[in-house]
């Protein structure tokens, strides 16, 4: 195995590279048909053609061909969008435009998905696995109408698989990849999947699944001692533990879907369930009498627990299309602590208790189809949102000073009501309006709105223009972090204001079909304003400086971005660029930042090539994060004032050769991310006045890795 990856691997991507490679993932994606089906932001299923938003989709091909196992794997390659690691805790969370995921609303199947803070937000993507799913539609912009809150930078919709073209579908699939240049077959270094799942139609009416999945990351060393580590007399600063934390994932779902004339139903179960390895640097030392001096460190365990329960409802009601959706979703961490002996490998004080949870009810439901006009659609629509969190004093949040308890627990609510109509003005033109009003349990009653715009002009030409008012709530941490003692003052605020948010979005498209060819050009500006942006800032400093999460900044972002993909028989070639400048004005009250517009840009391209005669699809992607800029609230002065922080470019290439065996029932797909061994990228502040330039390391990859997946499928 080892050998196959180290050496096999590097010559099939020189002949990739050389070749051209075939289909692309998210932005770089084989372009949609004029009738593929959407179903995000839309009053009723429709083709991308005929959608008012601009939606775009990444089929359950394209995540094939990279092998991505999880969100993460995927999003790497779409503009716009930066996967941001965090290695310290594990998780991989998005950047939409700038803004952080807080503002970027993960749904599965329209269902916003809980998280540590709340519902649909903030979502570590390393958690979302997708073996069992069809396709992911994107859209940019404001989507509060129909998503609620805190959809302001856009939506992610995963929609699951409910179908298959044979009475079964049976299929096992074996990943082992190279984290770096670490790794050994199926053991403790690398990353090592598993997976099954089987899939059969009972009758006409009938469908049912099941699958599980467990995902081994045995972590990254990258210049640390690991777990067994005591110290290292020809490197002394070398440090005990990962760089990247190891963590095991075990994923299981099932699906039930009944399906008869205008009716379908369907239950879905998820259980997840994570296990992280913290190796605490510090080493110490204890005098152990008839055994001598042991080196121990006082290290952590993290279990996540997840479960997931979705029953939806779509038929007619008195002859109006009714949409129903009810799920129940809980999240649970526990902590183990524990000293750990490094010589004898034993441990001690074992002690677990809750950590963290977050659980939410909620329920979304639409009628259509009042006005029995064609061409025309009018909806209405609820939904309910309960969540409750809790958070032990461990974590360093949401304990309450005031009655002194060291554990807090919340409870949000809000009930909304929204509306939305799509006419058709003329043959060629056609609106979109819509409001939504929310009903909040503790803030004041917020609302969304937007208007979207959609006219075909001559020889293939389509305009889309949108408006979008959304908002984002503050989160948990945000409201009840409090974080006091000699050395710390950091707190939450719960008089904060929810932040309101703005999009407008112009585009310009253009496809071309013929006999072998299709071309698709497109050209988009966007602009996305945000106003009472919560920030955590220095509210004083005597006699010790003191944090607070405040409504202080305005947020502005403008971008142009265009798209091109050519395809000619078994040649697939894209190319995207995108220009955003952002401005951010904060106004903490001991300072002041600029708000000048900082310009960064991302581009993408991909080349691919499918052999027919071999069966094979070989593919190669390839994108870059130019320089990012902003300013940054320097605390180190007894005057603390904002100074310009800037992280250096980079960029991100992964490259795949996939090909079936024995009548398609063997899958062999071999490749590597991160072909440019990316790690660490430079931050820096820019010297001037009274401060020194500074240059610190971000952790943004583990560098180039090699992965090879093998599965079988029985179709019968």
């Amino acid at each position: 195995m080892q050998i196959t990856i180290k050496v096999l691997v590097p010559v099939l991507l020189l002949y990739t590279i050389y070749t051209v490679a075939q289909e692309t993932v998210a932005d770089t994606i084989q372009p949609a048909l004029l009738n593929e089906v959407v179903v995000t932001g839309q009053i009723e299923p429709q083709s991308i053609k005929k959608s008012v938003f601009n939606v775009r989709v990444i089929s359950a091909e394209d995540i094939r061909r990279q092998a991505g196992n999880n969100l993460a794997d995927v999003l790497n390659q779409y503009l716009n969008i930066i996967v941001q690691p965090q290695s310290g805790e594990g998780r991989s969370t998005v950047s939409m435009f700038g803004l952080d995921g807080q503002y970027l609303k993960v749904l599965v199947d329209n269902v916003p998905l809980v998280s540590d803070t709340g519902l649909g937000n903030n979502i570590d993507l390393t958690q979302i696995n997708l073996d069992d799913i069809e396709r992911i539609e994107i859209i940019e912009g404001a989507m509060g109408v129909t998503h609620g809150a805190n959809a302001v930078s856009g939506i992610i919709n995963i929609i699951t698989k409910k179908s298959i073209k044979n009475k079964w579908e049976i299929s096992a699939t074996v990943q082992e990849e190279t984290v770096g240049d670490e790794y050994k077959p199926f053991y403790d270094e690398g990353r090592h999947i598993q997976a099954l799942r089987i899939s059969h139609n009972l009758n006409d009416n009938w469908f049912i699944s099941a699958g599980a999945n467990r995902n081994s990351f045995e972590g990254y060393l990258g210049g640390f001692g690991g777990r067994e580590f005591t110290n290292n007399p020809n490197n002394p600063t070398q440090q005990r533990g990962y760089s990247w934390l190891p963590k095991e994932q075990v994923f299981s779902n099932a699906l039930v879907h009944y399906q008869k004339g205008n009716t379908r139903v369907f239950y879905r179960f998820e259980h997840f369930d994570e296990n992280i390895d913290f190796y605490n640097p510090i080493i110490l030392s204890q005098f152990i009498e008839g055994t001598g001096i042991l080196r121990y460190a006082n290290d952590r365990r993290y279990f996540t627990e997840k479960f997931y329960h979705h029953l939806n409802a779509v038929g007619k009601l008195a002859g109006l299309d009714y949409n129903v959706s009810v799920s129940h979703q809980k999240q649970q961490r526990d902590v183990e602590q524990f000293r750990y002996y490094i010589q004898t490998d034993t441990e001690e004080q074992n002690t677990t208790q809750p950590y963290q949870e977050t659980e939410v009810l909620h329920s979304t439901g639409t009628l259509t189809n009042f006005i029995k006009k064609e061409g025309f659609d009018f909806q209405v629509g609820y939904e309910l949102v309960n969540t409750y969190g809790y958070s032990s004093a461990l974590t360093g949040n949401f304990n309450d000073d005031n009655n002194g308890d060291v554990n807090l627990n919340k409870r949000l609510e809000n009930y909304d009501v929204f509306a939305a109509a799509e006419a058709p003005v003329t043959e060629r033109f056609s609106i979109r309006p819509g409001f939504r009003y929310s009903f909040q349990s503790k803030f004041d009653n917020q609302w969304a709105a937007s208007m979207g715009l959609r006219y075909l002009l001559n020889k293939g030409y389509e305009a889309r223009l949108s408006y979008g008012r959304s908002y984002r709530t503050p989160n948990y941490e945000e409201l009840y972090t409090y974080f006091v003692d000699s050395n710390h003052n950091l707190q939450g605020n719960p008089e904060l204001d929810p932040e309101s948010g703005h999009s407008i979005e112009a585009s310009l498209k253009k496809q071309t079909f013929t006999k072998d060819l299709q071309l698709s050009n497109s050209i988009t500006a966007g602009f996305i304003s945000v106003s009472d942006r919560i920030e955590l800032a220095v509210v004083a400093t005597f006699p010790q400086f003191q944090y607070r999460y405040i409504n202080i900044d305005s947020y502005k972002m403008w971008n142009l971005a265009t798209t091109h993909q050519l395809q000619y028989k078994n040649l697939d070639a894209k190319v995207g660029v995108s220009v955003t400048g952002i401005s951010r004005a904060i106004n903490t009250g001991l300072t002041v930042s600029d708000d000048k517009y900082l310009t960064t840009y991302q581009f993408n391209t991909s080349i691919g090539y499918t052999i027919p005669k071999w069966d094979t699809q070989l593919s190669l992607y390839y994108k870059h994060n130019g320089r990012q800029q902003q300013y940054v609230q320097d605390s180190s002065l007894s005057n603390p004032q904002f100074i310009l922080n800037e992280i250096e470019a980079f960029g991100l290439m992964d490259a795949s050769v996939r090909k079936s065996f024995f009548k398609r029932s063997l899958d062999v797909t071999l490749g590597a991310r991160n072909l440019l061994d990316v790690v660490n990228i430079q931050s820096s502040q820019a010297a001037g006045g009274t401060h020194s330039a500074g240059t610190t390391n971000i952790l943004m990859g583990y560098g180039r890795s090699y992965f090879l997946k093998l599965t079988y499928n029985i179709n019968i």
